[in-house]
């Protein structure tokens, strides 16, 4: 695959200017325009962070993957929470309405991996103020999924917070934060039962939510390999009786390349070269986590200008609202 094509088939950044657009926001992956102050037309694109740097070459069809994962599951959990999804007129964008956004984001996690197995392994017992039991080791089954929020910060990294601090501070009232654990925990269940179906277990994601005309909305991307982590299922008992790694389904192979290649976000480090080929290879990558998790086949829209398909799909949409 040589540059152009790279650059014929992915989006790297949109500079659109629709009817009634009221405002803009570019975030690491997301370009978003807002509608009359009232929608968000949503473009995923094909750029890529990790170690919260957006990397130099976007990633062909990644904002395909992760649109149409969330689009599915928001689809598939409709019935427990409503989400903010008022149409998906393009594979890589969502149109949906605006909600003020709770200032937590709920994690939950039924194995001890990731940020949650680092605290326990230094010796901690508490993540979030939620207490953990003894004699666990990495990737083992937690004896019931736990809530550890994390507080949404505008600018640097999240930061873990417990239930109590969350009340206390006024951050989410005590009667929407119940409503939010419920929601989480619902979500999280039907989750995990969709990736049991497809030989895999959930092992821990993030839910963001938001809050329009008083009501509760489920906002942003769900259950993709972005926000969650997956094992497979076929192996995982064995694999944990022999301490050995877990075979993951998430955006892992990317940060593991990049540390291999002495990058991890650190002042004075410097992003590898992203050649044709470690492009092309992840975007291989995510098509594949795209089929596992959703157990269908990834397709390629026919559109010789990626772009101008994006725009007019939006103008399409916008004016049918």
């Amino acid at each position: 695959m040589n540059y152009e094509q790279l650059t014929m088939n992915s989006i790297k950044e949109t500079h659109f200017n629709f009817p009634g657009q009221t405002g803009f926001y570019k975030g690491k992956v997301r370009d978003v325009y807002t509608i009359n102050n009232k929608y968000l037309a949503m473009v995923v694109t094909d750029r890529i962070s990790a170690f919260d740097v957006v990397l130099p070459e976007p990633i062909p069809y990644k904002g395909q993957v992760l649109n149409q994962i969330a689009a599915k599951f928001l689809q598939a959990t409709a019935d427990i929470v409503p989400n903010w999804v008022v149409s998906v007129p393009d594979p890589s964008v969502t149109i949906g309405r605006i909600c003020e956004p709770f200032k937590v984001e709920m994690v939950i996690r039924g194995y001890l991996a990731g940020h949650a197995a680092r605290e326990y392994a230094s010796g901690r017992r508490q993540v979030c103020g939620v207490t953990l039991p003894e004699g666990l080791k990495e990737n083992d089954k937690l004896p019931e999924p736990i809530i550890t929020p994390t507080t949404k910060a505008a600018v640097g990294h999240d930061e873990d917070i417990s239930r109590e601090e969350i009340l206390k501070q006024g951050i989410v009232s005590e009667e929407d934060y119940v409503q939010l654990e419920k929601y989480t925990r619902a979500i999280f269940q039907r989750g995990t039962e969709i990736a049991a179906k497809q030989g895999l277990i959930l092992v821990d994601t993030k839910y963001e939510f938001g809050k329009a005309d008083g009501k509760i909305y489920l906002i942003d991307e769900i259950h993709t390999p972005d926000s969650s982590r997956y094992f497979y299922s076929d192996g995982y008992a064995e694999r944990q009786q022999a301490n050995e790694p877990q075979k993951q389904l998430s955006k892992e192979f990317v940060r593991q390349w990049l540390i291999e290649n002495g990058f991890q976000g650190k002042e004075g480090q410097v992003v590898p070269e992203m050649t044709p080929e470690k492009v092309e290879s992840i975007s291989e990558r995510y098509i594949e986590l795209y089929e596992q998790i959703t157990g269908e086949k990834f397709v390629k829209p026919e559109s010789e200008n990626v772009l101008n398909r994006v725009e007019s799909s939006i103008n399409t949409a916008l004016a049918g609202l």
